[in-house]
């Protein structure tokens, strides 16, 4: 059959890996496909200015059902098959061999290990170079191949502290409280989606976590995505302190509202079907919070430009997604000696969520913030200018240094050494990182949401509202010391913290 290059699909070579061998031809996998829109999206739903009921998103903008068709019967020429279909995310599941796969999209998939920083044995799994090819009945319908090749894509932004941090250390409500987080609301009448790749909870720690801070234990609903599952593994250094430490901070923050923790692989796939899956759930949450991500050119720009238009689909619903923007400074892990920003918190649907280093008076009151900047080896905020995607119109007259998305676009206490305490797998212990900065906004996006009565889709618009370089935002206190790197603190928008750390008492006047 005829084929035409998805030139979005290109991946390129991945660093510390080793190729196997090709992938065993046998092997059966589940493979996501994105559909094109009927329409394309509004840009008033983008931005924020148009809110859309799930019937007017999925009939208008939604995958036409012939769409549907033409793939189920294109792929079955090759012994693929169609499983499942939502016209509302856009995404289509199919089933068949690596071979079929292979064959269908032109694909030479191999096997690999990769080192992750906690993996250092490596993760094995299947690998691909170079584009994928349509077959021509699915050219201009198809956007999006996901799952073929599963490389580990993300990271979490959780960092522990050494003992002697606990000194220095906060529980969340302590945080709130110095941020001023409004007091005549908890997140009732709320839901929260949490997105996680990897790790668990566990019900009891999170019993005795609240009981220990007065606090009635929030709910919490797993969620399983493509095939995850909520696994603790019993180490708090792995991915369960980054899952426990979101968990907590929201549930300490907003305990009123409702916790759905979606657990999916640390794939593109499974990163984005997550992301889709919470956009379009039922009820409508008021917040997706994420503190997962990667650089954002390493990613393909299909899976890239998929992600996004998921987000793009939740602020059309007015929700508010967030994302924790790195934690390692400027370069985002990268070695080039370039400045990189993190994906998805450079999403122009996203609040990008920054880090600093918080110090409270003995009363507990907000006393002095710098940007968070251990070094190297201790971690800094993430931050920069994207070479992906342009300014978007709520931040052209913010002071963006370069042209590009800017990153991030508020910060709250993030340094280790500053950290918050949690209870992760029967012990206590002291995290940081820009993880516990998402879960924080997110937090306070519910409090102000149930104030407010409705949801508050892109935070952005008002909180950019009448933004001017150099100047200081109301319901924002603006960080204006430290650096993360190649970019430096100053006053309004900066690379750093972005607008500054919340004063809830004057955000909330602005809903």
């Amino acid at each position: 059959m005829d084929s035409m290059e998805l030139a979005a699909s290109r991946r390129r070579e991945l660093p510390h890996s080793d190729v196997l061998g090709p992938a065993d031809p046998q092997e059966r996998i589940r493979v996501s496909l994105y559909l094109r829109r009927r329409e394309n999206l509004p840009a008033q739903a983008a931005a924020g200015l148009l809110r859309l009921t799930r019937q007017e998103l999925r009939e208008r903008y939604g995958a036409h059902p012939d769409d549907v068709d033409r793939v189920r019967e294109s792929l079955a020429g090759y012994g693929i098959e169609l499983v499942d279909a939502d016209l509302g995310s856009r995404r289509v599941v199919v089933t068949g061999t690596v071979s079929e796969f292979a064959e269908a999209f032109g694909a030479e998939v191999a096997q690999a290990r990769t080192v992750r920083p906690q993996s250092p044995d490596g993760v094995v799994h299947r690998y691909r170079t170079g584009p994928l090819n349509l077959p021509d009945a699915l050219s201009g319908v198809v956007t999006a191949v996901l799952g073929i090749d599963n490389r580990p894509q993300a990271r979490s932004y959780v960092r522990f502290a050494p003992e002697a941090a606990a000194a220095t250390s906060y529980t969340p409500v302590q945080v709130g409280a110095a941020y001023g987080f409004p007091s005549d609301a908890d997140g009732t009448g709320q839901s929260v989606a949490i997105i996680e790749l990897g790790g668990g909870f566990v019900p009891a720690d999170l019993d005795t976590y609240f009981r220990g801070l007065g606090i009635p234990t929030p709910s919490v609903t797993a969620v399983p995505v493509d095939g995850g599952s909520n696994s603790p593994t019993g180490d708090a250094n792995s991915a369960d302190g980054e899952v426990v430490l979101d968990i907590e901070v929201l549930g300490a923050l907003a305990p009123g509202a409702a916790q759905v923790v979606y657990f999916a692989p640390n794939t593109d796939q499974g990163f984005a079907d997550a992301v889709s899956a919470a956009a379009h759930a039922v009820p409508t949450p008021a917040a997706i919070s994420i503190s997962w991500g990667g650089p954002e050119d390493a990613w393909t720009a299909q899976a890239r430009d998929t992600f996004d238009q998921a987000c793009a689909d939740a602020v059309a619903l007015g929700v508010t997604v967030l994302a924790a923007s790195g934690d390692s400074g400027s370069s985002d892990t990268e070695t080039d000696g370039a400045a990189h920003c993190d994906f998805p918190a450079v999403s122009p649907h996203v609040l990008g969520c920054g880090g600093t280093r918080l110090t409270l008076t003995a009363a507990g009151a907000r006393s002095h913030e710098t940007v968070w900047n251990d070094g190297t080896n201790g971690g800094a905020t993430g931050g920069g200018v994207s070479t992906v995607f342009p300014t978007p119109s709520w931040q052209a007259n913010a002071g963006v240094p370069a042209s590009g998305r800017g990153v991030p676009d508020v910060a709250g206490n993030a340094d280790p050494e500053t950290g918050y305490q949690i209870y992760v797998d029967g012990q206590s212990g002291v995290v940081g990182g820009t993880s516990a900065v998402a879960p924080l906004w997110a937090a306070l996006v519910c409090r102000l949401a149930q104030r407010a009565g409705k949801r508050l889709g892109l935070l952005q618009a008002t909180l950019y509202n009448a933004v001017a370089p150099g100047v200081a935002q109301p319901g924002l206190h603006d960080v204006i010391q430290g650096n993360n790197g190649a970019y430096q603190a100053g006053k309004g928008w900066d690379a750093c913290t972005g607008l500054g750390t919340p004063d809830g008492a004057k955000l909330s006047t602005l809903f």
